[in-house]
């Protein structure tokens, strides 16, 4: 027998270029702003999990990040969980808090997100997605990625050379193929650009936060055709931070506003055919069932969109629409604040950016927000079921690890 299980509060750093902080200094806001949104006091925590993807790398921190970064704010003796799971660390991290939760583990824990991508030697933070895939077998990964590019007619060392990345060239593969089945154009994958970044003007902790139109995003600097620029998730600095509890701990505390966390599905990835389901359509399946909803009662959504394109595929995967029709559904505005469902509000990877470790809470903050009509200029009204989906690494064709979340107001 499982309990009901609450978001209590929330926090989040503005995420961006901070090389004037620390890894700590993040996770001390972010923290600090969940712990005094639920009421609370770090001596109230009986767990942690912390997701973090590239701190060993661009900072250097191994094996104890969670604990040295807690512990530099006062928050220690409690069992802390180091949670890397590619871009879908922070996002497992909370998955794994509500599961101990559900359990009866525990009644109060805390799930955080950190990454920093900047620093001083970009070869580093480029060294992090390359070893987001099967690194053993890079050269196939690289070479297959070619193949499928070529297969659409178009060049690969036509775009931004090393600044582009391993993943914007998997993106790129993923559209062009959903172009050559489904139709789909570069001006739709622009559509999703132009309206997030509307989206992302209106969050003050956005990285970007400049208004693009669907021209600007087609004229920008190309990187794999069709992603230009704008298409493409920003390697960025934050931190994001939830603090989860069971029906009894918000009861004995009086807790304001908490959010319920209907479902939080972790699964990996696993090889299917051409006309199988992908791996985040059966994990919605799950999550959906779980929840006990069905795709209708979906009123936000916050998804993994690195790229334009993903966003896009992903429209269908979720089932927001039938198979081959997200094309449709983004020049419809269907996604767009006062449309049928809006997604990523928050400006979503593209334009609130993408500190890999952060990702998935900063989704849980976002979807927070808008449950408890907080959103301010963003609020999708009467919002009251919402979703968060979270990719991380890439394993044949698609994600390593799958996180789908459901909360309800």
């Amino acid at each position: 027998m499982t309990q009901s299980v609450y978001v209590i509060g929330v926090g989040m750093t503005r995420f961006g270029k901070h090389l004037d902080r620390t890894l700590k200094s993040l996770v001390a806001e972010a923290v600090g702003e969940a712990l005094a949104d639920a009421g609370l006091s770090g001596a109230q925590l009986q767990a942690a999990y912390f997701g973090t993807a590239a701190t060993a790398v661009t900072v250097g921190q191994v094996m104890v990040p969670g604990q040295a970064a807690l512990r530099a704010m006062g928050i220690s003796r409690i069992p802390v969980v180091n949670v890397e799971n590619a871009c879908a660390s922070a996002a497992t991290a909370f998955q794994q808090a509500f599961q101990m939760i559900a359990l009866g583990g525990y009644d109060v824990v805390l799930a955080v997100g950190a990454e920093k991508l900047f620093c001083a030697d970009r070869e580093k933070t480029f060294a992090v997605f390359d070893g987001a895939v099967d690194f053993e077998d890079f050269e196939g990964v690289s070479t297959d990625l070619q193949r499928r590019i070529a297969a659409a007619g178009v060049a690969t060392d036509g775009g931004a050379g090393r600044e582009r990345s391993l993943f914007m060239d998997i993106y790129a593969a993923m559209a062009l193929e959903h172009m050559r089945r489904h139709g789909s154009t570069q001006r739709d994958f622009a559509e999703v650009a132009a309206k997030t970044s509307f989206h992302g003007s209106l969050n003050p902790k956005a990285q970007f936060q400049q208004v693009l139109s669907v021209e600007d995003v087609l004229a920008a600097r190309p990187i794999t055709w069709p992603l230009t620029l704008p298409m493409c998730s920003p390697i960025g600095d934050g931190a994001a931070a939830a603090i989860l509890a069971s029906q009894s701990f918000v009861r004995r505390a009086g807790c304001a506003a908490p959010v319920r966390v209907r479902a939080s599905v972790l699964r990996s990835g696993w090889n299917y055919g051409p006309e199988e389901a992908a791996v985040a359509e059966e994990v919605a399946r799950e999550a959906y069932s779980s929840a006990g909803i069905d795709v209708v009662d979906i009123d936000v959504v916050e998804l993994h969109d690195a790229s334009a394109p993903a966003e896009l595929i992903c429209y269908e995967q979720l089932g927001l629409c039938p198979r081959g029709e997200g094309a449709r559904f983004a020049r419809e505005g269907h996604g767009r604040l006062g449309g049928r469902t809006p997604v990523n509000p928050s400006g979503g990877l593209l334009r609130k950016g993408h500190p890999v470790g952060a990702t998935g809470l900063a989704q849980i903050h976002e979807l927070t927000l808008q449950l408890r009509g907080a959103g301010g200029a963003r609020q999708v009204e009467g919002a009251r079921i919402a979703v968060a989906e979270n990719g991380g690494g890439y394993l044949g064709h698609d994600a390593a690890a799958m996180v789908i979340s459901v909360l309800e107001s």
